[in-house]
């Protein structure tokens, strides 16, 4: 038997007019939809996972001076709110990973800084680092993109990627200094 969409039947009773187009918001943004899109990051033009993540250092840079146990709080707590925006922001886009929705990379880019030290060689290299790992998504990142259709799948992909990121960081700064002898004076330095 073929499957109907529900765009047909709506036309076949008369009201296809009312049907909300895919994708396409209605009305202004609330400012769930604000903080799921990190601001003005979520509507650049183009790749705005990318501009999201870049929106993430002031963050970082923000919370580095903490403590390592108060900013594995801080990340864990941001990272609950990161679901819950993405959640409550998903209904406006009519999508649950909409491209506004970059709160999720902003999540994703402070696990990936958790153990790294504030220069701007491991801010550099963790950026590239999680934009990698956010686009190849190994496992578990795969599995929450693929499975997990809500808020919590939409963040925990990107904390997947962090994860993985975090552990290419640390591996960079034990390889930098050994191989290429770091002083902190070279620019490849991450430390």
């Amino acid at each position: 038997m073929p499957t109907v969409t529900p765009q047909a039947q709506a036309r076949r009773k008369g009201t296809a007019r009312f049907m909300p187009k895919k994708g396409i918001p209605e009305g202004p943004p609330g400012p769930w939809v604000l903080l799921a899109a990190w601001g003005p990051c979520g509507y650049a033009p183009f790749a705005p996972g990318t501009v999201g993540t870049l929106g993430a250092i002031p963050l970082f840079l923000a919370l580095r001076r903490l403590p390592p146990g108060t900013y594995l709080l801080a990340a864990a707590a941001f990272t609950a709110l990161a679901c819950l925006a993405a959640a409550k922001a998903s209904p406006y886009w009519k999508a649950s990973d909409a491209s506004p929705i970059v709160i999720d990379e902003v999540a994703g880019y402070l696990v990936t800084m958790a153990l790294a030290p504030p220069s701007w060689g491991s801010i550099i290299a963790g950026f590239l680092l999680f934009r990698l790992f956010d686009v190849v998504k190994p496992w578990p990142a795969s599995f929450f993109d693929r499975r997990v259709k809500n808020g919590f799948g939409v963040v925990m992909d990107d904390v997947a990627a962090g994860v993985w990121a975090l552990a290419a960081l640390a591996a960079l700064q034990y390889l930098f200094p050994v191989g290429f002898g770091c002083s902190g004076s070279h620019f490849w330095c991450l430390s």
